[in-house]
């Protein structure tokens, strides 16, 4: 099982939350701010998170957009802002909100979360807005989750990343988010899509082992889900399943592999 280094368990370099959630302002029990977000990975010892919104109550998200473009550049060493788009707002709408994540704010990327949003993200509707996104070349996210599966199922990922084969794409919750999870369905997805990275954050310890056996230490990233998961809490846990992978499977998981995939410098 543990044959991508050693035995003995280290530190990683970079530990790299790849799912975190920020908002504006205090909109109800769960949202946090920057500046909260920030205490807990301090308090985790995460280095670097990459964050998005989390969806208000309305459909307006200009603002809270926004708030993460604000936050990355006020902490740019520790804040990977991505944007995201809501096409039930309008092709129009939806097309600018694209052109302002990449170009005016400079995110690393964009999610697109059809559970959120009620649509089926591989609709021919909603295509012709991927293919926009995916015009500027950077990483596109998507909500695969049990949450809403005929919407978001690991297969209509498949799908897109197959039109996009040079494009890199990354699967937050691997299927997960909801049970009984579609984390099996995620890896067949992953295994034949290359340009497919897995984000374990909502998922089951024994779906994280799964992928980790089935991909190796080079498709799967570390993430909380924060606030929805606890930071400090969803780090230990991947630390205790990675202690029989090796040092260079931990440092993969936990930071390397977001970091290439977002092109980053450590």
């Amino acid at each position: 099982m543990s044959g991508w280094g050693t035995t003995t368990m280290g530190e990683a370099d970079m530990i790299i939350d790849a799912d975190c959630h920020i908002s504006s302002r205090k909109f109800d029990a769960l949202a946090i701010t920057a500046t909260e977000l920030l205490a807990q990975m301090d308090r985790a010892g995460v280095d670097k998170a990459l964050v998005w919104l989390k969806p208000p109550y309305t459909r307006e998200i200009g603002p809270e957009n926004r708030a993460v473009y604000d936050a990355m550049r006020a902490h740019p060493d520790r804040l990977l802002g991505f944007g995201w788009v809501n096409p039930r707002l309008g092709v129009e709408t939806a097309t600018d909100t694209i052109k302002q994540c990449f170009e005016e704010y400079g995110f690393y990327g964009i999610k697109f979360n059809g559970a959120q949003d009620e649509y089926v993200i591989d609709d021919s509707t909603i295509l012709p807005l991927i293919e926009v996104a995916a015009a500027y070349g950077k990483p596109l996210a998507f909500h695969i989750g049990a949450d809403f599966y005929e919407n978001t199922h690991p297969t209509r990922l498949g799908r897109i990343a197959a039109r996009f084969p040079e494009l890199p794409f990354l699967m937050v919750h691997m299927g997960g988010a909801g049970l009984p999870a579609l984390d099996r369905s995620a890896v067949e997805v992953a295994k034949a899509h290359p340009n497919i990275t897995l984000i374990g954050s909502a998922v089951g310890e024994r779906a994280i082992l799964r992928a980790l056996d089935a991909l190796g230490p080079d498709r799967l990233c570390f993430g909380s889900d924060m606030p929805f998961g606890l930071m400090h809490v969803q780090l230990a846990m991947y630390r205790a399943l990675l202690r029989d992978y090796g040092d260079v499977a931990q440092g993969k998981v936990l930071g390397e592999n977001l970091a290439r995939v977002l092109t980053l410098r450590l």
